[in-house]
């Protein structure tokens, strides 16, 4: 008869466990980042990810698992996976901030839409955006009205971008705005890499009594390929770390606000 080492089976069940949350938390990782988190071999990590492939749980991608489903989802899905606990804790820092009852505008991004989904449980806002994923999280609950800015859509993300969308963001003074950025260069300050996102970008920011920046620090130090404005160009940078000396004396100079998660 054969012996069954109950609490080894135990530790694996649990470590299978903690894989898979740790997968759907951040979309894919790699055998040696979940070696890391859990700290055992990724050799024990090998191990306990091939009967989660074997049931379909988990799929291998060159040295990484990843969720099966995530294969299908669009490019805009697949970059809200990406750094996703990162991106709830500057949301939810930003979200805090937000009263209920008060106006905030947004532009498209995967950081912004995760604040959106922060502010589910805030009432009566007004909310001005041309993100559609932003639209449809804020537009049916808790008496928000929501207005969507027209103009050309993009089918990667679905928002709105084009001189109409600009005019209708410009149209509104809100209390609160915030932008996602493609980069934050030392010397050019916030950055893009799409003119027409820059320009939605300029627009958000130009239309809040408070405006803020939300991004993880993958950014700092990063030269896009259009400007959106310099470090007195907004109120405050929320963030998951610390940016580089330069760009924290440059935000001191202007009296931009810190605040890292």
């Amino acid at each position: 008869m054969k012996n069954i080492d109950l609490k080894t089976t135990k530790t694996h069940k649990k470590r299978h466990r903690d894989i898979l949350k740790i997968v759907q938390e951040e979309g894919t990782s790699s055998i040696a980042h979940l070696a890391e988190r859990l700290g055992v071999s990724q050799e024990s990590i090998r191990r306990d990810v091939a009967p989660l492939t074997k049931a379909e749980k988990l799929l291998r991608v060159h040295g990484a698992v990843t969720l099966p489903n995530l294969l299908m989802e669009a490019p805009f899905e697949k970059r809200m996976r990406e750094g996703a606990s990162a991106k709830r804790a500057i949301a939810k820092l930003a979200a805090e901030k937000i009263q209920d009852g008060d106006s905030v505008m947004f532009d498209t991004g995967t950081t912004t839409s995760s604040v959106a989904r922060e502010l589910l449980g805030h009432k009566n806002l007004t909310v001005v955006t041309n993100s559609s994923d932003i639209a449809r999280t804020l537009a049916t609950v808790n008496g928000n009205t929501v207005y969507m800015a027209g103009g050309k859509l993009h089918g990667d993300n679905g928002a709105a971008f084009g001189a109409l969308a600009v005019d209708f963001m410009n149209s509104f003074s809100v209390r609160f705005s915030f932008i996602s950025i493609g980069a934050i260069d030392e010397q050019m300050g916030a950055m893009d890499y799409h003119l027409e996102e820059a320009q939605i970008a300029q627009a958000v920011l130009r239309q809040g009594q408070q405006s803020f920046i939300v991004t993880d620090q993958s950014k700092f130090s990063r030269r896009g390929l259009v400007k959106v404005c310099g470090f007195d160009g907004f109120n405050g940078l929320i963030c998951d770390g610390k940016p580089s000396d330069i760009i924290c004396q440059a935000m001191d100079e202007t009296d931009c606000v810190l605040e890292v998660v």
